[in-house]
């Protein structure tokens, strides 16, 4: 138990495990984000080192619970330096900043790792996800940059907190650190330790208002990652009142959907015809995909290379097959043209028709993800399900 002299044997095991752990997550986290992803054995490493730093960060988040609800319990020793009351307050500031960072860095990491989809498992044996978290790019977003912003305090808070127990040990040469330190160290005491009530309001304060801040300069809301293309407006005889393309990759063995916002289809059917029974002409704005936490390594270079080519074109004759159809046609995607037949279900009422089909595509075809050459990453086939309404 701690006392007014020195803290307790539970107290220290609690602030030098979490000191350890902080000061490997830390970097771990700094060292992976920059890492390149060009190729598998580059990815497979940023993902080791995400996964290792996502890990400790939950173990980071269950160990500061803890070690807060112990310290509510305890009697805190007076500074031993009542006088210097400014430096007193400051040194207490800065610990309700790293309280507050110690759960909310990771809980933000955490909430953002679960908002997202397929990169870098958390190595623990529980859920991928949280309750009343929702995959959303949306809700990734704003958390991700609440870590960013909040680790950054954190980071802060901890080179001041190492900066006066410095001070301590070897300008003001009392023993501050010692009774941190394990092992009965008898310093001079002046009671317990209230603290001051500003120092937690301050602390909440600053916390505010850099949070505020990064809300100004959009820290918290999705860049668009490239430029998208308007769609022209199409003639057609069946007009889409409501649709969806979407795809599904597997990354890590996990999978990972999203779809494309923007696209058109300018379609022609007649369902009493024989033979060819119509057409469908379909462009996708390549920019507009959302595709979770990928969205912009999707539309990179080595894969979608959205800049240079802006849209895809499937371009197809309608003919029945059996009691369904099949769109038999051509896939354009980075000028690479391949063909392509998509089997479809149709429900007809008067002039509406429903349509739903589904078509799996080796990437691979459209040179998508070159230098992802082995499936160890990312899986060669991406599954492609298109469901709309049309009215005549």
């Amino acid at each position: 138990m701690s006392g007014t002299q020195t803290y307790g044997t539970v107290t220290k095991t609690f602030h030098w495990l979490t000191a350890l752990l902080i000061l490997t997550i830390v970097p771990l986290g700094v060292i992976a984000n920059d890492l390149p992803y060009e190729t598998n054995e580059q990815l497979a490493f940023k993902a080791q080192l995400f996964s290792l730093h996502k890990t400790l960060g939950v173990i980071v988040f269950a160990v500061a619970l803890a070690r807060i609800l112990w310290a509510l319990r305890q009697t805190k020793p007076a500074p031993l330096h009542p006088e210097r009351k400014a430096e007193t307050w400051l040194a207490e500031t800065v610990h309700w900043l790293l309280y507050i960072s110690l759960v909310a860095v990771p809980l933000t990491g955490w909430i953002h790792h679960a908002a997202t989809e397929g990169f870098a498992p958390i190595l623990l044996p529980i859920s991928q996800d949280l309750p009343f978290v929702p995959n959303d790019e949306a809700i990734a977003k704003l958390f991700g940059g609440l870590h960013w912003l909040w680790s950054k305090i954190l980071v802060g808070s901890i080179l001041l907190h190492i900066a006066g127990a410095l001070k301590h040990q070897f300008v003001d040469k009392d023993a501050t650190l010692r009774r941190m330190w394990f092992g009965k160290t008898e310093a001079a005491g002046h009671g317990s330790h209230a603290g001051a009530r500003t120092a937690p309001i301050a602390a909440v304060a600053l916390y505010l208002a850099l949070t505020g801040a990064g809300a100004a300069t959009g820290l918290y809301t999705a860049p668009t990652t490239v430029e998208r293309i308007e769609l022209a407006q199409v003639s057609s005889e069946w007009t889409v009142t409501e649709g969806a393309i979407s795809l599904t990759i597997t990354q890590f063995g996990n999978a990972v959907t999203g779809g494309f916002e923007d696209w058109t289809s300018a379609i022609s059917f007649n369902e009493n015809a024989t033979g060819v029974m119509g057409s469908v002409e379909t462009t996708i704005a390549v920019g507009s995909l959302s595709l979770g936490s990928v969205t912009g390594q999707a539309l990179d270079a080595d894969f979608f290379n959205a800049p240079t080519f802006p849209t895809a074109v499937f371009t197809a004759d309608i003919l029945a097959d059996g009691d369904n159809y099949v769109a038999d046609g051509t896939l354009t995607i980075k000028d690479i043209a391949s063909p392509l037949s998509l089997p479809f279900a149709l429900t007809l009422d008067g002039d509406t028709a429903t349509m739903n089909g589904s078509i799996t595509i080796d990437r691979r075809t459209f040179a998508i993800g070159d230098s992802m050459n082995d499936e160890s990453n990312l899986a060669f086939p991406v599954q492609v399900d298109i469901a709309l309404t049309a009215t005549r």
